[in-house]
């Protein structure tokens, strides 16, 4: 059985890393180039990864609508 953490397709994580540094700048905030998070507030990062999955969840609509 996978871990939950291994992306169903492989170039996931190289998008999804692109598009966390792409809402950071919409929203203002400046993130590490060296992956560590620990001097975020939970309100950032929360705020980052909310906006992600309402990105991700807008592409699946506009896909199924298309087909």
């Amino acid at each position: 059985m996978a871990s939950s953490n291994t992306p169903a397709v492989p170039n996931a994580k190289q998008s999804l890393n692109q598009l966390k540094y792409e809402v950071a700048q919409e929203l203002g905030i400046s993130l590490s180039q060296d992956g560590y998070y620990g001097n975020m507030a939970t309100r950032e990062t929360g705020s980052i990864g909310g906006h992600i999955t309402r990105r991700l969840v807008q592409i699946g609509e506009q896909q199924l609508a298309g087909q």
